[in-house]
């Protein structure tokens, strides 16, 4: 596995695999890598000759500076899963490398898209997102780009971003990789206590809860019932069901089609995400 730290590095690298038509497919993440992220690996490598993971820990894209300073720095572990998976290029910038202006986002507005739900509640999130992964598209040039279903939102609004800017990107995304209770994996899950861990897979139930009566019962209702369950001990920030293609509030209380549950919560200091698809 070849590990650049520069982007002049990378794209000298990239261009001569360019040259004999090697398909480049591309996981941008920000470490602390676990099962979820080696799946995107894994169908990278099922349908490219070049695999490019990055890790960078992006600081425009966190609401709070504590969050950021805590969020799990593993890069000899991470080093280690990627080779043992099969990763062809690890891509490490630092923040000078990836902001040679200065740490600022571009402003962006995709509508409600990046300005709902994660978007409410961590307001310029989604700015600090778009930014840097339009950059690394830049910088990579991949012709396959893979994101995990856990972020969701995420992987709409980069779907978005590929269409506004027409980068000839083809975005996956795959499925979320869970522990053996239902969990979805999470480089934030490195900072649940024990007791935190045993609590924290109560979103995953609320969520589950919709889906499993939806139709059957008046979606406010079953989004109040959700959201008591998760606060028995979290603490829900939102739960709701999107139209999974427009990521539009669903509305109808008849049967629904092509929907998504999605919901977020803290558990003591961490925010957990999940969503459930049907």
């Amino acid at each position: 596995m070849f590990i650049f730290t520069q982007t002049h590095e990378l794209q000298r690298f990239l261009h001569l695999q360019t040259a004999q038509n090697t398909i480049i497919g591309f996981v941008p993440t920000m470490g602390a890598l676990h099962q979820g992220h080696i799946s995107l690996i894994e169908q990278s490598r099922k349908l490219c000759s070049v695999t490019v993971c990055s890790i960078f820990v992006n600081p425009t894209q966190f609401n709070q500076r504590s969050d950021y300073e805590q969020y799990p720095r593993l890069p000899g572990h991470d080093a280690q899963m990627l080779e043992k998976a099969g990763c062809d290029v690890l891509f490490m910038p630092d923040s000078a490398e990836m902001y040679p202006d200065g740490l600022h986002a571009t402003p962006y507005n995709f509508g409600a898209l990046t300005h709902s739900l994660e978007g409410a509640f961590r307001p310029g999130h989604f700015d600090g997102v778009i930014t840097i992964v339009k950059r690394l598209f830049d910088m990579v040039q991949p012709h396959h780009a893979f994101f995990g279903q856990k972020d969701v939102q995420q992987c709409m609004v980069v779907k978005h971003l590929i269409q506004h800017f027409k980068l000839p990107v083809h975005l996956h995304v795959v499925a979320t990789v869970r522990e053996p209770d239902g969990l979805a994996m999470s480089s934030r899950n490195l900072r649940l206590s024990a007791d935190e861990r045993k609590n924290a897979i109560m979103l995953y139930k609320a969520l589950n809860h919709i889906s499993e009566y939806i139709g059957q019962k008046p979606l406010p209702q079953l989004i109040a019932e959700a959201t008591n369950l998760a606060n028995t001990v979290l603490k829900t920030e939102y739960i709701a069901v999107l139209n999974a293609d427009t990521f539009e509030p669903v509305v109808t209380d008849g049967t629904v089609h092509n929907a998504v549950v999605v919901g977020a919560a803290w558990c003591g200091n961490v925010r957990l995400i999940d969503n459930v698809v049907f």
